[in-house]
């Protein structure tokens, strides 16, 4: 195998600020999840932030990015099907991934991608508590043709971006990628990515999960609004059904690994967290890391934990390389 991990997801740049509940409630902001918004609303929301705040970090993001970053930086082999304009921020976003060792086609289709390229303001506030609004922008339009197949025949695993679900043309190329991973007996991994995406596109989600998944990702949050339990045990069960591994984030609590027959307990590392931006992205690619170089599911699990405990003491939402060399040391 070429590739250890091959991701398709939304290519966007994270435009991060430090903000007040109160310019949350001001601008009628739900906090604590990310929201799509038009082109109209992100120049006005963007204009409201720089006037009041300034510029923490900008850095390239977006959930399947963030995890395949990650892998990469702790040694992995990964490819990303992504779509970026032929604009300034493409540019940042393609440069940045190549520098973080992550393959990509952007190099070779860039230049024919007029729009303009996607981007997250990314909100946080003193409780650490990330909020996000999102213009997608041109990867709005991912669709079948940023499916490289190529690619993905030389993968072990396809791991899959919950906020692709939104687009009827990203829901079309995830079909199709699933189609290649089943006759090429290529592993599949799923990741819900936000509570918004389990309550309001569900079907979506379901519609891509009708044949199960080797490894799905997910928070407590996300899995009650998927699964509409009234129990998290209810939502476990409900759960196991749908995939073969069940990786459930549980904040503070560490987290959970379920398989059919075993649930092995993620111990929590103590960390003072300033910004949750990128956590679960971390967690995902150091697990699915982990796996792919023989760590069974208590290895993979607690660098996973260790990783996301780094990964909230710090703003923005990846790690410089030496970290990564630190955690694997630990």
């Amino acid at each position: 195998m070429k590739y250890d991990v091959y991701g398709m997801g939304n290519a966007l740049v994270d435009l991060e600020f430090e903000v007040t509940d109160s310019f949350l409630a001001q601008h009628d902001i739900e906090k604590g999840l990310m929201t799509l918004i038009d082109e109209s609303r992100h120049h006005h929301l963007l204009k409201e932030l720089t006037q009041t705040f300034s510029l923490k970090k900008r850095a390239g993001g977006g959930s399947g990015g963030n995890t395949l970053v990650a892998i990469s930086q702790f040694g992995g082999k990964t490819f990303y099907a992504c779509k970026v304009a032929n604009d300034e921020f493409g540019e940042f976003y393609m440069n940045d991934l190549h520098a973080a060792g992550v393959e990509t086609r952007l190099d070779q289709v860039r230049g024919a991608s007029e729009g303009v390229t996607g981007k997250c303001m990314v909100m946080v506030t003193s409780d650490a508590e990330r909020t996000m609004n999102t213009f997608l922008g041109i990867t709005s339009d991912f669709s079948p043709s940023e499916v490289y197949i190529d690619e993905l025949k030389q993968s072990e695993y396809l791991y899959i971006e919950g906020y692709l679900v939104t687009s009827d043309s990203s829901r079309q190329a995830i079909k199709n990628a699933r189609a290649v991973a089943r006759d090429n007996h290529i592993k599949v991994a799923l990741t819900f990515s936000d509570p918004s995406m389990a309550t309001y596109f569900k079907p979506g989600l379901e519609e891509i999960m009708a044949e199960g998944v080797d490894i799905l990702f997910c928070n407590d949050d996300e899995a009650m609004a998927f699964t509409g339990a009234h129990t998290l045990e209810d939502a476990i069960a409900d759960l196991k059904t749908r995939t073969k591994k069940l990786v459930l984030t549980q904040g503070s609590e560490g987290a959970l690994v379920v398989n059919d027959h075993d649930v092995v307990k993620i111990k929590p590392f103590k960390a003072h967290a300033i910004d949750t931006n990128g956590a679960g992205d971390m967690f995902a690619g150091a697990f699915m890391y982990g796996i792919t170089q023989g760590m069974n599911d208590q290895q993979a699990g607690e660098l996973a934990s260790r990783a996301s405990s780094k990964m909230v003491t710090v703003f923005g939402a990846r790690l410089p390389k030496e970290d990564h060399k630190a955690l694997l040391n630990a």
